[in-house]
């Protein structure tokens, strides 16, 4: 299975940037439905305040799929890859 990986950077209320990777099916091309699996993150965060839009999120790439990610994708629809500033 191929993959989508959504760039994304957003900007918490303390003013750090949060860096994570949203990865879906690459199938999955409506924006909003990405945004969405970022705003469903970003509310598990408790920044349900935080604007995911094209500003902060964008398509970046398709590549294979990695085992760590499949049962999350599976049971989801998306993995999130946390990268910078997440806690």
């Amino acid at each position: 299975m191929n993959v989508a990986v959504w760039d994304t950077y957003v900007t918490k209320t303390d003013g750090t940037i949060m860096h994570f990777d949203i990865i879906a099916p690459s199938e999955v091309k409506d924006s909003e439905v990405i945004y969405a699996y970022g705003k469903a993150y970003l509310t598990s965060k408790g920044l349900t305040e935080q604007s995911l839009t094209a500003k902060e999120c964008t398509f970046c790439h398709v590549e294979s799929i990695k085992p760590m990610w499949e049962d999350a994708i599976i049971k989801n629809g998306y993995y999130i890859y946390e990268m910078e500033n997440c806690n």
